[in-house]
């Protein structure tokens, strides 16, 4: 499993790469000043925000918010109260620095152990990140355990397609979301192939493929993970999946988490 100083130098080399954040945003049509650490669309962010179904005033929590572009977003369109967690401290410090003051707030966890209470959010979204729980499972029943009965999650991810060949990354071998779901307890359980996601994020390596990293960390990480996954490319899906948190919870009220 990657570890927090991965992440760390990973959150560092980025931020400082205008280049690097230029790729992000032309291939996944991002606004320039939307921080982007993940290969989410910005149509398919309206997409987790449309499945999420949280109210202005609600408490969504993100888990491995990363840099918190995508975290003040959501917060930005629903009024809701956000609480993001990250593994990086590098990551949750440029988080804490961006969005409203008073509407978020961003703490460094592993999100197989938050640290917050049963049933307390409305709504919990992990944006291309499940993986790196070890094993996913972990990090979906925190999500369970958080949410509050009838609460929404939106997971984005990918999984293998067919029989899981070995050529899909170790991290993704193991995925199944419509499975995992059901086995923690969720119910309304949707999951859903998003090729165009998957054309988008084909588009963002090839161009770190044809750009000079010329002495730019984050973008020779960039032009190594392009190679590894377009080699496996063709046997993993997109996806997102959705599901709701079963009623008999309903008599926790959420809170502060």
């Amino acid at each position: 499993m990657t570890n927090a100083a991965t992440f760390d130098t990973w959150h560092a080399n980025a931020a400082d790469s205008p280049a690097w954040a230029r790729i992000f945003q032309r291939a996944l049509s991002l606004p320039p000043e939307v921080v982007s650490n993940s290969l989410l669309t910005w149509a398919g962010l309206a997409e987790v925000i449309a499945a999420l179904r949280v109210a202005p005033g609600q408490i969504l929590v993100d888990l491995a918010c990363g840099r918190g572009g995508y975290s003040h977003e959501v917060a930005r369109r629903t009024g809701a109260r956000l609480v993001g967690l990250d593994l990086s401290a590098v990551a949750v410090a440029i988080a804490a620095r961006g969005g409203p003051r008073g509407q978020a707030r961003f703490c460094v966890a592993d999100f197989t152990a938050p640290g917050l209470r049963d049933h307390s959010a409305h709504a919990v979204m992990c944006i291309d990140a499940i993986q790196f729980g070890d094993p996913p499972l972990a990090a979906l029943r925190q999500c369970r355990r958080i949410l509050a009965g009838g609460g929404r999650l939106a997971v984005t991810a990918w999984e293998p397609s067919g029989l899981a060949p070995e050529t899909v990354p170790a991290v993704i071998h193991q995925v199944n979301l419509g499975r995992d779901l059901l086995e923690v307890g969720f119910e309304q359980i949707e999951v859903t192939e998003k090729p165009e996601w998957s054309a988008a994020q084909r588009a963002l390596y090839e161009a770190a493929l044809q750009a000079d990293a010329g002495g730019d960390p984050a973008l020779a990480s960039l032009r190594k993970e392009a190679t590894q996954v377009l080699a496996a490319f063709d046997v993993m899906r997109r996806v997102l999946a959705t599901a709701t948190a079963p009623a008999e919870t309903a008599g926790a009220a959420p809170g502060p988490p």
